[in-house]
């Protein structure tokens, strides 16, 4: 794919000069990214509890109307970032490949709610195609015009990056190197994208923090997250391209991906069908329910920092037999468990060090685990035994066609 270079003179600044400006909110910034004085439409500058629990961060937030590209926008995260962003008054434009990594109906039910949920004409527009479309991108920037970027969309899942990780290249390294490109050339104000807690990899550290080095990724999905991060600084430091790159801890809650194992514990718990416990339960993870990460990516792109990576997490783990256990009471059937050995490529225990988003962007988890698994449950109550999505859980799981367990399939579904 050929790609065109911008239309602006690269920012070629000394090393010390770029880490002045990551310092500074008033220097790396485009000349137009104050606050819009263009009202809302529902009269509603920043929506829900956004605003709650406000610091001072060195960069203020904008808080008028905002155009937003979301990339990923049919996925799990993609579209709660939608719907946020629609609720209070923005207009979005989503686009998604549609791949089958997990069932397509899945997210084209995610998609049929968002239209149903705003009808109104202008206000959400999909667009289905691959972020490394060239000619489709570069229509959807000219004709649309976003001026703000939500990039959402990647390929996921550490065990399939190890078996094929050349569609991790594709779609993560060189799709988010095509949307900074256009959003360089088309004067985007901010430019917000997922990173993963992959990157820190075999860290011992008890809280990760975005100050380790995390040179030793230990999956192609790692490696291509952490490339990511070295290619954003690198659009800051030639085009003063704002960016935030956000690691995101284990995320879960309704509409989550049914290859990762808060859905697929609820769901098999739920069914009477064997779980696997991968290693001895003591693993830990930092998981974090959705609404906590979106509230997290939109206070990092209602603030243009020059460039910055934040932890997005709830800043405590919680062990894998807890999980289960948890699981286990909500559902209120008892887990049928098969002991695994540990996977290649999986970390022993994450736990995000918010404290760095906490000052610059105010952000502070506030829905404790348990809370986050009750709420989950009614959702997959509500819309796998209701019947609302007529979808083969097991089919779905690590995006290889079915989960790598040994359950008999026509037992299961």
């Amino acid at each position: 794919m050929k790609m065109h270079h911008v239309n602006s003179m690269p920012a070629l600044c000394g090393s010390d000069s770029d880490d002045n400006s990551s310092k500074d909110s008033s220097t790396g910034r485009n000349s137009d990214a104050t606050p819009s004085t263009m009202p809302t439409r529902h009269g509603s500058l920043v929506g829900l509890d956004h605003m709650v629990d406000e610091v001072t961060t060195g960069v203020e937030p904008h808080v008028g109307y905002k155009k937003v590209l979301v990339t990923g926008g049919a996925g799990f995260i993609g579209s709660h970032v939608a719907e946020f962003l629609l609720e209070r008054g923005d207009d979005v434009v989503t686009v998604d490949e549609m791949n089958d990594y997990y069932d397509v109906r899945i997210k084209e039910n995610n998609l049929q709610q968002l239209r149903a949920k705003y009808p109104e004409e202008g206000r959400l527009k999909i667009f289905k195609a691959d972020i490394c479309d060239e000619d489709v991108m570069s229509k959807i920037f000219e004709e649309e015009g976003p001026t703000w970027v939500c990039h959402m969309a990647a390929r996921a899942g550490v065990r399939p990056s190890i078996q094929d990780p050349y569609v991790y290249i594709h779609s993560n390294i060189k799709g988010t190197t095509h949307l900074m490109e256009l959003s360089a050339k088309h004067g985007v104000k901010n430019f917000v994208f997922a990173s993963s807690s992959s990157v820190y990899g075999g860290s011992k550290s008890t809280f990760f923090s975005e100050d380790e080095v995390v040179d030793n990724p230990v999956s192609p999905y790692a490696a291509s997250k952490k490339a990511c991060e070295l290619l954003a600084y690198t659009y800051h430091h030639l085009y003063n391209l704002n960016i935030s790159g956000l690691r995101f801890f284990t995320v879960y809650g309704p509409r989550g991906r049914p290859d990762m194992a808060p859905f697929k514990f609820i769901d098999r718990v739920s069914r009477g069908v064997e779980i696997q416990q991968f290693g001895d339960g003591s693993s830990s993870r930092d998981y974090t329910f959705i609404s906590d990460i979106v509230d997290g990516i939109v206070r990092a792109l209602d603030r243009p920092h020059p460039y910055e990576v934040f932890n997005l997490g709830k800043g405590s783990g919680t062990s894998l037999k807890e999980f289960i256990d948890l699981v286990q009471k909500h559902t209120e059937k008892d887990a049928v468990i098969k002991v695994m050995p540990d996977q290649p490529g999986d970390v022993p225990y994450t736990c995000a060090d918010v404290s760095k988003a906490h000052a610059m962007l105010g952000y502070k988890s506030k829905v404790a685990f348990e809370e986050g698994i009750r709420r989950t449950v009614k959702w997959y109550n509500g819309a796998y035994n209701a019947k609302e999505l007529e979808v083969c859980p097991e089919l779905q799981a690590n995006g290889m066609g079915r989960a790598p367990s040994m359950v008999n399939l026509s037992q299961t579904c």
